[in-house]
Formats: structure tokens, sequence, C-alpha cells
């Protein structure tokens, strides 16, 4: 389960930024995880709850924000919508749709006392 190894980065970032910036407690911890970034969004809720246990973080609330999957058709010339990566462009069916939105996760921000 690679959610568990993106929950303990996520925690190392949050844990990072309280030493750096110097605060004490972290009550929300909002994240953008791309529609084709191939995270589970119910494992990775399960497994955000699990590390945050005894960290600065220990009861925040996560915001999960999905990001939309986008693409470029080359057949077509146009950035189309995609709900998953290698699926066919929506407009002509063609197969040449490269993924340029919707695979990445990131830290959103951090909401802190």
């Amino acid at each position: 389960m690679h959610e568990m190894s993106l929950a303990e980065s996520i925690l190392e970032i949050v844990e990072d930024t309280a030493r750096k910036q110097g605060f004490a407690r972290v009550k929300e911890v909002r994240l953008e995880i791309g529609a084709l970034s191939g995270v589970e969004i119910e494992a990775l809720s399960f497994c955000m709850d699990v590390v945050l246990n005894g960290s600065v973080a220990e009861g925040a609330r996560v915001e999960l924000e999905r990001v939309p999957g986008t693409g470029w058709c080359m057949q077509c010339g146009v950035s189309v919508a995609l709900d998953a990566l290698y699926d066919p462009c929506p407009r002509c069916g063609g197969y040449q749709v490269q993924a340029t939105g919707g695979t990445e996760m990131r830290v959103k921000d951090l909401l802190v006392e």
C-alpha cells in the first residue's frame, strides 16, 4: 500500500514546516490529489489518520481536494478532460493524449496555531 508511505512523507513535510516556522500545532492539512495520480483517496485518508497520531498534527482535520485530469490530444490539438490515464480523447477517440494535469499530489496549505 503506497498510500502509507505517501502519508508518512506528508507528515515529514508538516513536521519540517512546523520546525522551520515555529508553530506548535496543526489544526488542518489540505492536500490536492490529482485524478490521474494513482492515489486511492480512501486509503490515503485512513493512513493519514494513523500517521498523524502522536505528531504536531494529531487530531488535525485532513481535507483532500480532487484535481481533475486533463490532457492534450495530439490529433485534435486541444486540451481535454481525462478520467483516467491512457483513456482515449473524448472528442476524436484517438489515444495520442498526453496528460497535462491531475497527475500531481501536494500539500496545499496548513491551518496552524
